[in-house]
């Protein structure tokens, strides 16, 4: 699918660059000279809701890097036609960063929440990591996280009751857009789930009645964080914990405004 790119300015001084920095935790962790020698090939590109960046198969050929408000989700095909959700990843992370040549995609890569994000070619994004040993740090210590929250959402969806892992995906998704507002239907969220949408509805209907939410169709505001917390599952805190440990301020620390 065609899409929107700006070559990122090759001054880290530049609004560009600063956005980049700013949006994007691993970006920010980045050592400033390895900053610099990836910023030329770094393009800004908007993704739109809905939009798949690589389907089961497809050569990853391209890191991204989801900036704020944006949100990737790793979708799982089965054969009955449904995709279910393993991971999300927002400005805590980057998909396509831990290859060095092109490989088949696994999942189908899909933009849940759209906004912008980072854009490099793997092969140069390699080159970096062997001209930088702390990149390559950065990046292996952020996969460790990344298989930790597949990890603990195998175990979530098998174990937790709908209501908790709804309320979980509400405090990720807000960390990782760093907005009150999620753009994102009952209907696809019930399909990420693998539940029908009125089960889902219900579900969010009970977390507004008690002031958590408040939804319309196409968007939900977070009203209230501390509700969500009390009904999500321990599995939200778990990952995020795992995220402090293996590398500390990666995991977006500040509480959308």
């Amino acid at each position: 699918m065609a899409r929107q790119r700006t070559r990122a300015a090759g001054d880290s001084k530049h609004p560009a660059g600063i956005q980049l920095r700013r949006g994007n935790q691993i970006l920010k962790l980045l050592p400033a000279a390895a900053f610099e020698a990836a910023l030329s090939w770094l393009d800004l590109v908007e993704l739109k809701a809905g939009e798949t960046l690589y389907e089961p198969g497809d050569d990853i050929t391209h890191a991204f890097l989801p900036l704020d408000g944006a949100v990737i989700g790793l979708n799982l095909l089965l054969k009955d036609g449904r995709a279910l959700e393993a991971a999300t990843i927002g400005r805590e992370g980057a998909f396509g960063a831990i290859v060095s040549v092109p490989v088949p995609a696994f999942p189908r890569t899909m933009v849940q929440l759209a906004g912008r994000a980072a854009r490099i070619p793997v092969g140069r994004l390699e080159a970096i990591k062997r001209s930088h040993p702390k990149v390559h740090d950065v990046f292996t210590r952020y996969t460790d996280c990344l298989l930790a929250q597949i990890l603990q959402a195998v175990v979530c969806n098998a174990a937790h009751p709908l209501e908790a892992r709804y309320a979980r995906w509400l405090l990720l998704a807000q960390d990782r857009a760093r907005s009150r507002d999620l753009f994102v239907t009952q209907e696809i969220l019930a399909e990420r789930f693998g539940v029908a949408r009125t089960y889902l509805t219900r579900v969010a209907a009970d977390l507004q009645r008690r002031g958590a939410i408040s939804y319309q169709r196409g968007q939900i505001h977070i009203h209230n964080r501390a509700i969500l917390h009390g009904v999500a599952c321990e599995c939200y805190e778990t990952v995020r914990s795992h995220f402090d440990r293996i590398l500390p301020g990666l995991y977006p620390s500040e509480e959308p405004q």
